[in-house]
């Protein structure tokens, strides 16, 4: 099934490739190696009706449901997971991804993290 996916702004890809950068650079100094496959959340505000509409379109990517949170002014927040490398093109893909859902669905994408990944076992 392929899906027709919505072309992202360019403007705000690059504006969230900043925020990434900034986030890989702080891994890379943990001892991060950025090819090893681990488990990657990303976090989407929005209602439980929009939330639905993620699921449904996310897990075609790989994504599972992680946790729904709500804060002190009462934004809702689901969190998903997908398996993944942090390189720069995974990266890049996965914030591409998350934007496509944030225009199909109504919700509004608010970021990835991870742990680091140095491959030694503690």
């Amino acid at each position: 099934m392929s899906l027709n996916l919505p072309k992202v702004d360019q403007a705000r890809l690059d504006e969230e490739w900043e925020a990434d950068k900034d986030i890989l650079a702080q891994l890379a100094d943990n001892g991060d190696k950025a090819q090893i496959k681990r488990p990657v959340d990303v976090s989407f505000r929005g209602d439980d009706e929009s939330f639905e509409a993620v699921l449904r379109l996310a897990s075609q990517f790989g994504f599972v449901e992680l946790d729904r949170e709500t804060d002190e002014e009462g934004d809702q927040y689901l969190f998903l997971e997908c398996e993944q490398a942090v390189d720069a093109e995974s990266i890049k893909a996965l914030t591409r991804k998350c934007l496509q859902i944030e225009i199909l669905c109504g919700v509004e994408y608010d970021g990835w993290g991870c742990q680091a990944a140095t491959g030694s076992v503690h």
